[in-house]
């Protein structure tokens, strides 16, 4: 009986615990989702220029001209990384390929998924 009872307390606790992992679950991603998903909206120079916009109260005038300058400063920041981009691609296929050669055959594929991943979210990225 005695023994019945302790299971039954440890069972109980146990689903309580899986419970409020769940609920904690559930409420992060509904509102924590929904900040990341603002932020997402407005992120880079849009940002920017509705903060400046309410610190500073920025005239309509001076935003159009803080989003022309914003606009070339991005330009030539692109201008700048094309430059560089090229070295930046050599130095991480050098690097990988020291990582590929420390690696035993089985951990070869598993790397290969790996920067596959990492590609992938590094061309999204650069989409945006």
């Amino acid at each position: 009986m005695n023994r019945k009872a302790t299971v039954l307390v440890i069972l109980v606790f146990l689903l309580g615990l899986a419970l409020g992992a769940v609920g904690m679950r559930v409420a992060e991603q509904r509102v924590f989702g929904e900040r990341r998903d603002e932020r997402s909206r407005m992120s880079g120079p849009g940002r920017m220029v509705e903060q400046l916009t309410q610190e500073l109260t920025l005239t309509p005038e001076q935003q159009q001209k803080l989003n022309s300058i914003l606009d070339e400063t991005r330009k030539q920041y692109e201008v700048t990384y094309s430059t560089i981009r090229p070295q930046m691609e050599q130095t991480r296929q050098e690097g990988r390929a020291r990582i590929r050669s420390m690696l035993t055959p089985s951990q070869l594929p598993k790397f290969e998924e790996y920067l596959r991943r990492i590609d992938e979210e590094r061309k999204k990225r650069e989409r945006r």
